[in-house]
């Protein structure tokens, strides 16, 4: 897989593992679900994305796993009000969503660069 070497893809794939950690007692498996899937939505856009063979497919996946970042910090915010989440960890799940969305970002320009777009 060409994702392996993409540190915003090992970045997003230990954020998703330990969100799954972090959760694994939870009752609310409603909240659970959603927050896990949504982590563990980011890491496989990237990697779909960085399988496809346009520029165009990779970029719209990166939009995708974007997408999937602001999902789960939106969640990640009512994790902590709800007491669902230590707060210290939340914010340090806040801040490493948001350096993913800057990296995917800076991605897709470089693959934009790349393209001559």
């Amino acid at each position: 897989m060409k994702c392996e070497r993409l540190d915003v893809w090992k970045k997003s794939a230990r954020l998703s593992a330990n969100v799954y950690k972090a959760f694994a007692g939870c009752k609310d498996f409603g909240f659970k679900d959603q927050i896990t899937r949504a982590s563990l939505s980011i890491p496989s856009n990237i990697a779909e994305g960085m399988e496809k063979s346009t520029v165009r497919d990779k970029t719209r996946y990166l939009d995708i796993a974007k997408g999937s970042v602001a999902e789960f910090a939106t969640q990640t915010y009512i994790a902590m009000d709800i007491g669902y989440v230590d707060k210290a960890i939340g914010r340090e799940w806040i801040e490493t969503s948001d350096h993913l969305l800057a990296m995917i970002t800076k991605l897709q320009q470089s693959l934009r660069k790349e393209n001559g777009r």
